[in-house]
This record gives C-alpha cells, sequence and structure tokens, in this order.
C-alpha cells in the first residue's frame, strides 16, 4: 500500500456551546467533549483507509482551558502514524470567543483506531508521511507513544481473574 500525506485525514469539526452542553460552572462538559474527539478521530482513521475503525484506546487526553457557553469549539484531527492495522489519530480542540475572535487551545488527545473487515477482523492500512515540521515531530514521536500504549496494555492486562496484581 501506498504511504498517504496527512493532510489526506485531516478533519476540522465547528460546534457552538449551548447551555445544554456545561455543567454548574458554565464550562463544557467533559464528556461531551470526548464524544466529539471519538466522532472527529474516527472519521480522520476512516478517511485515511477508506475501511471501517473501531476504537482502540484513546490516551494523552490533556484539558489545558475550560470551554464556556457560547463559544465556538473547533477540533482538528488527522492520522499521524500507522503499524499494520492501527492509526494514531492527533486531535487539538481550540475554543473560539467569537465576540474578541480570541482563539486558544483547550484539549490535546491522541487516539488509536483499528481498521476492520467486514467480519470485524483487523486489517492492514496505508502508511502515513508528514509534509511539515509540526507533522513531522508528531510522526517522529509516535513509536514511542505506540510502545508506551502496549506496555500499558501488557501491565494492565495481564494480571490475576480478580483484577489484583
Amino acid at each position: 500500500m501506498e504511504s498517504k500525506p496527512m493532510s489526506q485525514s485531516r478533519t476540522i469539526m465547528t460546534e457552538l456551546v449551548f447551555p445544554s452542553d456545561t455543567n454548574h460552572h458554565g464550562t463544557m462538559f467533559g464528556g461531551t467533549l470526548m464524544l466529539y474527539i471519538d466522532k472527529i478521530a474516527a472519521i480522520a482513521a476512516t478517511r485515511h483507509c477508506h475501511r471501517p475503525v473501531v476504537t482502540a484506546s484513546t490516551d494523552s487526553l490533556d484539558f489545558l482551558s475550560p470551554i464556556r457557553i457560547g463559544e465556538a469549539v473547533e477540533l482538528e484531527a488527522f492520522v499521524t502514524w500507522t503499524h499494520r492495522s492501527s492509526m494514531e489519530v492527533f486531535c487539538v480542540v481550540r475554543a473560539e470567543n467569537l465576540f474578541t475572535g480570541e482563539r486558544r487551545v483547550t484539549v490535546t488527545a491522541f487516539s488509536t483506531f483499528v481498521a476492520v473487515d467486514e467480519n470485524n477482523r483487523p486489517i492492514p492500512v496505508p502508511g502515513v508521511h508528514p509534509e511539515n515540521d509540526d507533522e513531522r515531530k508528531l510522526h517522529e514521536s509516535a513509536p514511542e507513544r505506540y510502545q508506551h500504549r502496549m506496555e500499558r496494555r501488557k501491565t494492565r492486562y495481564s494480571s490475576t481473574e480478580s483484577g489484583a496484581q
């Protein structure tokens, strides 16, 4: 399979934050934002491989700044690295005060998706390559994140049946 540029999977979604999207502090529910992140990351992964995908993990979900009622929230996601059947997707979330134009990064996240066939079995995905310095940094640091995920899975799921270690 031929490697694809990261830009080919780039996906952008913008939403307005309404009172029903917020908690008693007037800031956006983290769970609602996590739903948006999973959706946009799934779209980016599907754009990359043109196959159905399933979420394998979400890690490094870092909340940096609250998102308030009335702000626009913009999510940008793209595939940063691939393994045999898996794809790492980076998502950055920005909030914008539509009256002042102030924009800020509020969340960053890495998710992993696996491409599947009609029997929900993992299938190979195309490689991905960066086109600029920022993408190159994400691409070059991805194997280390992959190793951390594999170590975490090994440690977390190698315990006894009772869940104790």
